[in-house]
């Protein structure tokens, strides 16, 4: 009799709970900011994963699709920065080394000498070097080289890179895209960002031709099929096209009215060539004789030489390290950089630098700590729309990173909101301000942001946001996801 007059009471009891919860949520302000998103009239067409997540005890804050897989641009680099870091460590360095093949006698050399690379994306990088020095490593070894009695070299300069394959640019990279310098792939040799620098001058003519005054670094073989023309405009609409190891280029679009020397960057088509082309002009200029010619192994792969048993070592020049570049990977969004990270971890665990032998590394080592059902990665660096991550597989990588020996070295890779980096003016005087530290992504139609933030409660949490095919500019997205991440930070 007790049993029947209780359970009413109990039913009562339990609806009103799970109706007051229902209002609770609600109520949640980070909830109700992706909702008001969910229904901005420029995101009725749009794709939307998003999840917000307590880094303590994982409970879920906010979300929105967060199981949907979505490219999300560079937001991707996440993923290769993290492994590299865990695999590699953030003081491993990558080196490039130079071999001696034959007999050095009496200041001759009969034989060759062979650049070996290891995938080093810092050697002669702007980014490490100030601008006109970048190739200021080539005296350090040729002077090495002269050091050891090499006076003539009666075979060739070589640059081998073969260890990470010559696959060219990896799966889902768009043909506008790769001639450009954010487009330049990975390769086991790198130098000077693998970019090839144009530089233009422009009349007072809306219309008339940029004429072309120089370029760097040399490539006599180049092909260039100059379009660009002057226009009224503040910055570079230029557009480089040419696909890997191609010796041709061409450019079209406008540059502003009457620039002196405006910089165009496009990608190099064979930087393994580049390296060994330039060591031999410097050493030439440096008194060596030489015989031969200089090329990349890639031209000639029947002559990969043994280098265990027949090459000398002489020299190791060591890059910077996984740190360096990891930092400079999420808070400038270096495309080459984010590749290079995911090669190395292949060539470092298995001798085979290819992007398709580091994705597989990647992917064996983070499925050990959760679920990657639905994930879908093609490139390290995001460039590839044919990329899927959901929000949820961004909150399981931050959580792991974040529980990570690594976690410090990966945290201080990230950007800060309204501080740093490619979020500098991200939340700027809002609350996310200093709050947030994440990676963005941004590509046409593609708007995404990953990351940490430290609420205002005091609590660390974990989210992601991305957004794909809306209507308004990428600008305004961004504007728009800026009340969702505020929210975030004042929770």
């Amino acid at each position: 009799m007790k049993f029947t007059i209780m359970k009413p009471v109990f039913q009562f009891l339990f609806l009103s709970f799970v109706f007051v919860s229902g209002i609770l949520k609600g109520q949640n302000p980070v909830q109700q900011a992706i909702d008001a998103l969910k229904k901005d009239p420029e995101m009725e067409h749009a794709a939307i994963s998003f999840l917000v997540t307590d880094a303590g005890n994982g409970d879920r804050i906010a979300e929105l699709n967060p199981s949907a897989s979505l490219p999300t641009a560079s937001t991707t680099k996440l993923f290769s920065t993290a492994v590299a870091l865990e695999i590699l460590g953030s003081e491993y360095r990558p080196s490039t080394r130079i071999y001696l093949f034959g007999v050095l006698k009496d200041g001759i050399l009969n034989g060759d000498l062979v650049i070996r690379g290891g995938g080093d994306v810092s050697l002669g990088s702007r980014y490490f070097n100030e601008q006109g020095k970048e190739d200021s490593f080539l005296k350090t070894w040729c002077d090495t080289l002269k050091s050891l009695g090499v006076q003539q070299i009666t075979g060739d300069i070589i640059a081998d890179g073969s260890a990470f394959g010559y696959e060219g640019v990896p799966e889902g990279w768009a043909w506008a895209d790769i001639g450009n310098y954010y487009g330049a792939p990975p390769s086991g040799i790198s130098v000077y960002d693998n970019t090839l620098r144009f530089y233009f001058r422009t009349g007072g003519k809306p219309g008339s031709a940029a004429e072309l005054i120089g370029k760097w670094p040399e490539i006599p073989q180049l092909k260039f099929t100059n379009g660009i023309k002057a226009a009224d405009v503040t910055g570079d609409n230029s557009y480089i096209t040419g696909g890997p190891y191609a010796f041709e280029r061409s450019a079209s679009g406008s540059l502003p009215l009457n620039a002196a020397r405006f910089e165009v960057k496009g990608s190099h088509p064979d930087p393994e060539w580049q390296l060994a082309y330039d060591l031999k002009r410097n050493l030439i200029r440096e008194g060596v004789q030489i015989q031969g010619d200089a090329f990349g192994i890639r031209t000639k792969p029947n002559n990969v030489p043994n280098y265990e048993t027949q090459g000398r070592l002489v020299y190791t020049h060591y890059g910077k390290s996984i740190q360096e570049i990891a930092n400079l990977t999420n808070l400038k969004s270096v495309n080459l950089f984010a590749e290079g990270l995911l090669c190395l971890v292949g060539y470092h665990l298995t001798g085979r630098g290819t992007t398709t032998e580091g994705i597989k590394q990647l992917e064996e080592h983070l499925s050990k700590r959760f679920s990657l059902h639905g994930l879908v990665i093609k490139d390290g660096s995001g460039l590839s729309r044919n990329n899927g991550i959901s929000a949820a597989h961004f909150i399981q990588l931050l959580k792991t990173m974040y529980q990570s020996p690594q976690f410090e070295s990966y945290y201080k890779t990230l950007p800060v909101a309204g501080k740093s980096g490619t979020i500098a003016s991200l939340c700027k005087g809002g609350s996310g301000e200093g709050r947030i530290h994440a990676k963005s992504g941004s590509m046409s139609k593609i708007r995404s942001y990953a990351g940490y933030v430290q609420s205002k409660s005091g609590k660390t949490l974990i989210f992601s946001i991305t957004l794909n095919n809306f209507t308004c500019s990428g600008s305004a997205a961004a504007k728009k996801i800026e009340n969702v991440l505020n929210a975030i930070a004042a929770y």
